[in-house]
């Protein structure tokens, strides 16, 4: 496949966007647990970094709408840009309050991020989704090498421990509103949304192809972040491994989170997303299985990949499927429902990880997450009936 050029911008983007993400994860872990005035408290600031996600899924789809990717995307930088320098003052302050404002905030600029695939998809033919989302999505992969090792390279750049990663952060979203610049808008605002008769969302959410699609991608971020939110808690304040064998652990997950974008786009489109879905169900399985023996620092990696393997296959799987339930003049409103939805839950599920890993321990947080897999098993076991027997040819009588 021919990568047209917002392909290209949107990838490198995507690193310039995603380092954001295992940085504010590490350093909002151990800040955490330094400023909060309760350990049940740790993990908000991660908490509320996905919160922001999930309240500027639906704002940030209107706004593309109306005033299209290419402005819309330039905004989202800029909210990260200033939200890293909050992050900034915040920790030289040892504001609490002010730290957690900042990751609400930043948290927000992702869920500008999270309509990157959404622009991939419509950046390409239907029959190369899956690959366009895919190497979207691969531009993660030196995010997750770039975020970790700029907190081990800046931490100590300024005068207070841990503010010079998000100066180093506002520079990286900054030179991603000017990456956008060279962006080709090819839907810009209301004017490219077609117009003629669109269907209640209600009755769009009644798709089964839609309702899959959305509980894969709410299964993949709230198994991961449940998981990946009590990480660096559970190894470095609880377990007592270093900074360095932490932010190595986390760099793992969010590689393995995105690597498999070399094959899984292919596969999707050649194997079709339930087939992948399922591949990413099992594999985080695999991650509970093994979290849940062990304290050792190759358990937490071994672990930590798996989860993030089985986020790429369920959350690329849900997202291509996802684009076959709109039609054009629905798109934003189904985008933005899906990431609402989707993030709304990983927010709960980051919320929540700290107080669960205070309470009941690392190996009860594994487990906690093992119905949603089994329901997204059944689920897409149940649609896979469904879809045969429809397909199935009607017998002729003798």
């Amino acid at each position: 496949m021919r990568l047209p050029r917002n392909i290209l911008i949107l990838g490198a983007a995507q690193v310039l966007g995603l380092a954001g993400a295992p940085l504010v994860i590490l350093v909002g872990g151990i800040l955490g647990g330094a400023l909060a005035p309760t350990p049940a408290l740790a993990t908000l600031p991660i908490a509320t970094f996905v919160i922001g996600t999930a309240m500027s899924a639906v704002p940030a789809a209107l706004w593309m709408r109306r005033v299209g990717r290419r402005a819309g995307f330039i905004t989202g930088a800029l909210i990260g840009t200033v939200a890293a320098l909050c992050g900034m003052a915040a920790v030289t302050a040892a504001s609490f309050i002010g730290f957690i404002g900042a990751t609400l905030l930043f948290g927000a600029s992702i869920g500008f991020v999270q309509q990157y695939r959404f622009a991939a998809v419509e950046s390409v033919d239907a029959s190369a989704a899956g690959r366009a989302v895919s190497f979207v999505l691969l531009g993660g992969v030196i995010g997750g090498f770039l975020g970790p090792d700029l907190v081990r390279r800046t931490r100590t750049l300024l005068p207070v421990e841990y503010a010079g990663p998000f100066l180093a952060l506002a520079v990286l979203c900054a030179l991603a509103a000017l990456l956008f610049l060279a962006f080709r808008d090819l839907h810009p605002a209301d004017a490219a949304v077609p117009a003629g008769p669109r269907a209640p969302l209600r009755e769009i959410l009644r798709q089964p192809g839609m309702r899959i699609a959305v509980f894969a991608g709410v299964v993949a971020y709230a198994v991961m972040s449940f998981i990946m939110t009590a990480t660096p808690i559970s190894m470095h304040v609880l377990d007592g491994h270093s900074v360095d064998a932490t932010a190595r652990v986390i760099q793992a997950h969010v590689i393995a989170m995105f690597t498999p974008s070399l094959f899984s786009g292919l596969l999707i489109d050649r194997l079709g997303p339930r087939r992948m879905m399922t591949a990413g169900a099992f594999a985080m399985l695999a991650c509970i299985a093994i979290a849940g023996k062990s304290h050792a620092i190759p358990a937490y990696i071994v672990a930590l990949a798996l989860l993030g393997v089985g986020w790429n296959f369920l959350f690329v799987g849900g997202t291509v499927l996802l684009s076959r339930t709109w039609q054009p003049a629905e798109r934003f409103r189904v985008q933005a429902t899906n990431d609402f939805i989707v993030f709304g839950t990983q927010a709960i599920a980051s919320l929540s990880a700290g107080a669960a890993l205070h309470g009941f321990g690392w190996t009860t947080v594994n487990l906690i997450t093992l119905p949603l897999l089994v329901a997204m098993l059944a689920a897409l076991a149940v649609t896979r009936t469904r879809t045969a027997a429809a397909a199935a040819p009607t017998a002729t009588p003798a």
